[in-house]
């Protein structure tokens, strides 16, 4: 059956909030482990000057459980994909785009297929590849992931309990990892393997460099998922980019240090930068 808008706008449970007399408009993409909800501290601050679109990742949240058919969901190109339907669903172009980690490298690879969908992006912790190799630093070895795709397959709660607060950091506030390890949790059983291997599996290094956008990227000074010099990657192979090292710690700052991100970013997401 051919696919349609309103099939593109159910399976993603689409939130609009905002002004729906602006002119411009602020699509968010999560990341892995949380759904729209982790953006709550941050779309109110532009509620009055921007439509926003907040959506679940097919796979988390409250998406369309049927939407997830494992052999579509093993790469990130399916989830550029379905973010480039869904802004042809709402007949949208140019728009602000704001993503996190895996989130934030579908927005990416969406732009690069599709420039005009986009005006321009922000990718808080995001990575053209995960796994170490030759001259690059990934934040990974190879034998890092088989323990992680092992704990995973063994025990998806205990694995979680002991992934949240790694990649969350800011240890002396331990309500952050527990409210990502529930999160992580309630991704379904069956997919949670599938989506990790499509985020710690890729390797979009060669592509990268064929984004022109203007792009933003938010990185923290400390962060367990994505090293330092992978940030600086992205930045050197995206022409015109911004990298901005943010004071705080932790692969999640727009749930850890909101204010920060919002700090950092909302130049650029008007217009000024």
């Amino acid at each position: 059956m051919p696919h349609t808008a309103a099939d593109s706008i159910r399976k993603h449970h689409l939130s609009l909030a905002g002004n729906p007399q602006a002119e411009r408009v602020l699509v968010f993409a999560h990341g892995f482990g949380t759904d729209q909800r982790a953006w709550d501290a941050i779309w109110p601050h532009y509620a009055a000057d921007f439509r926003i679109v907040r959506f679940d990742n097919v796979g988390a949240g409250r998406s369309d459980p049927q939407a997830f058919e494992q052999h579509r969901y093993l790469t990130m190109e399916r989830y550029a994909q379905d973010l480039n339907e869904l802004l042809d669903a709402l007949d949208l172009r140019d728009v602000v785009f704001v993503g996190h980690s895996m989130g934030a490298l579908a927005g990416l690879l969406a732009a690069i297929e599709r420039p005009e969908q986009f005006a321009r992006l922000v990718a808080i912790g995001a990575s053209a590849r995960y796994l170490d190799d030759v001259g690059y630093q990934g934040g990974f070895s190879e034998a890092d992931l088989n323990a992680l795709y092992r704990a995973v397959t063994t025990g998806r709660d205990a694995w979680a309990d002991a992934f949240a607060p790694v990649a969350m950091g800011n240890r002396d506030r331990p309500e952050l990892a527990a409210h990502f390890a529930e999160t992580i949790k309630s991704v379904p059983a069956d997919a949670v393997l599938t989506v990790l291997c499509s985020i710690f599996q890729s390797d979009y290094r060669e592509r990268i460099g064929r984004l022109e956008r203007p792009t933003l990227l938010l990185q923290t000074r400390e962060d367990a998922a994505v090293p330092q010099a992978a940030a600086e990657y992205l930045h050197r192979s995206i022409r015109g980019s911004e990298l901005v090292v943010l004071e705080a710690e932790g692969h999640l700052p727009h749930l850890s240090a909101p204010q920060q991100v919002l700090a950092a970013m909302d130049g650029f997401i008007r217009g000024h930068g």
